[in-house]
């Protein structure tokens, strides 16, 4: 057996005896297994969702289902910030996250860093994100960090 194929076996046999959060959130943090990621990403605990987004290991496939939970104002906007971050999150996923982030900032949700990570993101469109800069609830400050992160996208 190789160690990757351990490692899995021992991430899987770890959610059988994790206790508190901080379990979730360190097993989150350290596994490479999609299955565990999967099974993890159904934790009530925002902390544990954050940790899955900003694990380079998480599938596209799970990073959808987790732009899908909702917290609060604070946790959602951080982790609409990880995910749009994420360079497996890409094609349609990454699409329907830019229309996420277009709702949330219609709602006043002020989710300002997540649309920063969208605009450093070269496979984003530039009219998509002046269509986020324009949405009800975008600041003036926004545009001008929307069009310095387009300034220094290597596609530009």
């Amino acid at each position: 057996m190789d160690e990757s194929n351990e490692s899995n076996e021992s991430d899987a046999e770890a959610l059988k005896h994790l206790h508190d959060g901080g379990d979730y959130r360190r097993l989150a943090e350290r596994t490479a297994d999609p299955e565990v990621l999967r099974r993890l990403a159904r934790a009530e605990y925002p902390f544990v969702w954050h940790a899955i987004a900003a694990n380079p290991a998480t599938p596209a496939e799970v990073l959808a289902v987790l732009s899908t939970r909702s917290h609060s104002t604070w946790n959602d906007n951080r982790l609409l910030q990880l995910l749009a971050a994420h360079p497996a999150l890409t094609g349609e996923a990454l699409d329907g996250l830019v229309d996420l982030v277009a709702v949330r900032l219609r709602a006043q949700d002020r989710p300002y860093a997540a649309v920063l990570e969208l605009a450093r993101r070269p496979e984003v469109a530039v009219e998509r994100l002046n269509w986020l800069g324009h949405q009800p609830g975008a600041s003036t400050w926004l545009r001008r960090g929307i069009t310095r992160a387009l300034a220094a996208r290597p596609d530009r």
